[in-house]
C-alpha cells in the first residue's frame, strides 16, 4: 500500500521585495483570492490554504464563536482581513481575525484603517507548514494582543506579554 500525502497549504517566499510592490501587489490581487501574503522586512511570503488548512479554520472558527457565546462576548468576524501598517512596513492576512474586546469600536464598520481604528483582539494562523516569515513580530508590531497558532495537532495561544 502506497500512501499519500496531501499538504495542507503551500508557500512561497518572495525576497527584496519593496514596501510599495507588496502595496501594489496586493492592489492588483484583489480581495477575492485565496492566498494570503505576509510582509516583513522586505520578505513577502505566499500562502496558499488547501482543505485541510481551511477545515481547522472553520473548526477553530466555530469555537471561537462558540466560546464567546458561551461567555456573552460580543463579537465581530473580520476573517482574512488585511491588515498593513504603512509606518511599520509590516503587513499581514491571517487564517482568521476577530474583534471581541474592541468590537463595539468596529461594529459598523466596512473598512478597517489601522491609522484610526484598533487592531483586532484576536488572529488565528494554522500553520501546517512552518511558515517562512515571522508572524509574531508582524502582530506584535501591529498591536494584536491575542495570537492563536495550530499546526494541525497543537492549538497554541499566545499574548501580547507572549508575541
Amino acid at each position: 500500500m502506497v500512501a499519500i500525502s496531501t499538504p495542507a497549504e503551500t508557500r512561497t517566499l518572495l525576497e527584496n521585495i519593496s514596501w510599495q510592490t507588496f502595496k501594489a501587489m496586493l492592489t492588483d490581487m484583489g480581495s477575492s483570492r485565496n492566498t494570503r501574503l505576509a510582509y516583513e522586512n522586505g520578505v513577502l511570503e505566499i500562502m496558499a490554504p488547501d482543505m485541510p488548512h481551511e477545515n481547522s479554520n472553520r473548526v477553530i472558527e466555530g469555537f471561537t464563536g462558540i466560546l464567546c457565546e458561551e461567555l456573552g462576548l460580543e463579537i465581530k468576524r473580520s476573517g482574512s482581513l488585511t491588515f498593513t501598517r504603512d509606518d511599520l512596513q509590516r503587513g499581514a492576512e491571517p487564517d482568521s481575525s476577530y474583534y471581541i474586546q474592541n468590537e463595539y469600536r468596529v461594529r459598523s464598520k466596512e473598512k478597517i484603517d489601522l491609522k484610526i481604528d484598533p487592531p483586532p483582539d484576536l488572529v488565528l494562523e494554522v500553520e501546517y507548514s512552518k511558515p517562512k516569515v515571522d508572524k509574531f513580530k508582524i502582530y506584535a508590531a501591529i498591536g494584536i494582543p491575542e495570537f492563536w497558532r495550530f499546526n494541525g495537532s497543537v492549538l497554541q495561544i499566545y499574548t501580547s506579554s507572549s508575541v
